[in-house]
């Protein structure tokens, strides 16, 4: 867990106890209902807790929620370490990390010869498009 900058280390660790069993069931696991999150406004996108189901408000634009969750295996994966690095440098990193079979094909199809240096360049050598930058 990233830590935060308006907590100490020991705050932000009993705040991640507090929503570690509804992150880990996918429901709420408050005995009163005021306790609960209010769900979002109708002006809001509907953000899922559980992006393998449906990704609404969660894919960028010209991706489906299946590239988004390839991309992110791929992610999860190659850490930073990893690169920049070429394609036989990304599937040593990737059998270290004991990767899934569909990332190790991902990685594999890669084109030789290139230096990747970072997941976007990744994403964009499999042929796959990256989205525009919002600001």
């Amino acid at each position: 867990m990233e830590r935060s900058s308006k907590h100490s280390a020991i705050r932000d660790d009993a705040l991640q106890g507090d929503v570690a069993g509804m992150i880990r069931s996918g429901r709420s696991t408050h005995a009163e209902d005021f306790k609960d999150p209010e769900p979002p406004a109708d002006d809001e996108p509907d953000i899922d807790r559980a992006p393998e189901d449906s990704m609404v408000g969660g894919t960028p634009a010209g991706m489906s929620g299946a590239e988004v969750t390839q991309r992110s295996e791929l992610a999860e994966t190659l850490r930073r370490t990893a690169f920049p690095n070429d394609r036989d440098g990304l599937l040593a990193a990737a059998r270290d990390a004991n990767a899934p079979d569909r990332v190790l094909a991902d990685v594999q199809n890669l084109p030789a010869g290139q230096t990747f240096a970072s997941i976007g360049d990744v994403w964009r050598a499999l042929g796959h498009p990256a989205e525009e930058r919002r600001f």
